[in-house]
């Protein structure tokens, strides 16, 4: 099956545990449809370069997924409809990358940039 990578941003106002329970229900959507969700990561509360429907922060959430492509569709139209989720995006990759993304590494272990001046 194809393999996906989602980013998912939902509204400043709900707590920490209502953010991660639209992940385990994205999820099971996603397994009611014959995919399955590989790896979730909560990025927590952020601050966007925009607003957002009158929103400066947001709850970041980035998804892994193994799933056939009408899963994916049925999971996107159901993002664009519940009420706490602002934006979604989708990218279809070759491979998963092993261990925690970008997002989630602490500065020191990021490779590849350079000292600061």
């Amino acid at each position: 099956m194809p393999l996906y990578e989602h980013v998912m941003i939902a509204r400043q106002d709900l707590s920490s545990t209502q953010a991660e329970s639209l992940i385990e229900h994205f999820g099971t959507v996603l397994a009611d449809n014959g995919g399955k969700l590989v790896e979730n990561e909560y990025w927590g509360v952020k601050t966007m370069a925009y607003k957002i429907n009158k929103n400066r922060k947001g709850h970041y959430a980035f998804l892994r997924t193994d799933a056939p492509a009408p899963a994916v569709q049925e999971m996107e139209r159901l993002m664009r409809l519940h009420d706490d989720v602002m934006r979604v995006l989708t990218i279809k990759v070759d491979a998963h990358q092993e261990g925690p993304s970008v997002q989630m590494q602490k500065r020191d272990e990021r490779e590849g940039r350079r000292e600061r001046r």
